[in-house]
């Protein structure tokens, strides 16, 4: 082989290595949100609604959140926080929000919302109050977080319009207060929000006024038995069987909590 038959072998190679390359990075998934989340809020959206829930909610200790947003493929839309800076709040709250924001996305459908407070009772082990353990126990440990997405990239644009999570799966599964499915006002199902960085009741609460505010609380039907409120969170000693023990589709009372039923009730599609 001459040089010239060589140098033309190596041309060719590059073109095909650029070819795949480009390829690939054309199917990268960059941290911006493009088109998947036209359909959902935006940073400033979420992050207001955040910061006017908080201010709302008196239960729990009235501590600073996070709140993540992901698409009906679970792809991360959007990531805030409603302190001053990303140290006000937990910092292990921000993948918990996303853990929420994905769960409740993945386990609710078109026609029927499970929040993550729903799946507490159902993911419990045996006891000797409940012998037999829930009838869902294992779903916690499936769809695992992606720890590169979740801790990836640089840590000061976290909660920022630019956090690394945005654009990415970042999986997961959590199964107490704060995720809620997002129904727009067709009823259709549009994704998830998650809320972490309290108590897991007051999670819940705020994710709820969080949806409320952006409109996106259409729900369809859910199995917390209150009809206003369909996937709303069940506490035992307040708006359960009082029984003594989660079951059914409850979770436990939190410190410093008050009655979920009191909070805003879901809008209905129109004829």
């Amino acid at each position: 082989m001459n040089n010239r038959q060589r140098n033309a072998l190596i041309s060719s190679s590059l073109l095909i290595a650029t070819s795949f390359t480009g390829h690939a990075l054309a199917g990268d998934k960059s941290p911006s949100r493009g088109n998947a989340c036209s359909n959902l809020p935006t940073h400033s959206q979420l992050k207001a609604a955040l910061i006017n829930a908080v201010a709302t909610e008196s239960s729990g200790f009235n501590l600073q959140m996070w709140a993540t947003v992901v698409n009906r493929d679970g792809v991360v839309c959007s990531v805030a926080f409603s302190g001053a800076d990303r140290g006000q709040q937990w910092p292990g709250s921000r993948v918990i929000s996303a853990q929420k924001a994905n769960t409740a996305n993945a386990f609710s459908l078109p026609g029927l919302a499970l929040s993550t407070a729903n799946l507490y009772s159902a993911v419990q082990g045996t006891s000797g109050a409940n012998p037999l353990g829930g009838s869902l126990y294992g779903l916690q440990f499936s769809n695992p977080v992606d720890p590169a997405v979740a801790y990836g990239g640089n840590p000061a644009l976290v909660g920022t319009q630019v956090d690394p999570m945005v654009g990415e799966r970042v999986g997961g599964v959590n199964v107490f207060g704060g995720g809620l499915a997002l129904y727009n006002n067709s009823g259709t199902l549009v994704g998830a929000v998650g809320l972490s960085g309290d108590t897991s009741c007051a999670d819940h609460n705020i994710a709820w006024r969080v949806r409320n505010t952006l409109n996106l609380d259409y729900v369809p039907a859910g199995v917390s038995g209150d009809a206003s409120r369909p996937d709303n969170m069940v506490i035992d000693d307040l708006n359960g069987d009082s029984n003594g023990k989660t079951d059914g589709w409850e979770q436990p009372t939190c410190a410093n909590t008050t009655n979920p039923t009191g909070l805003p009730v879901a809008k209905s599609v129109g004829p």
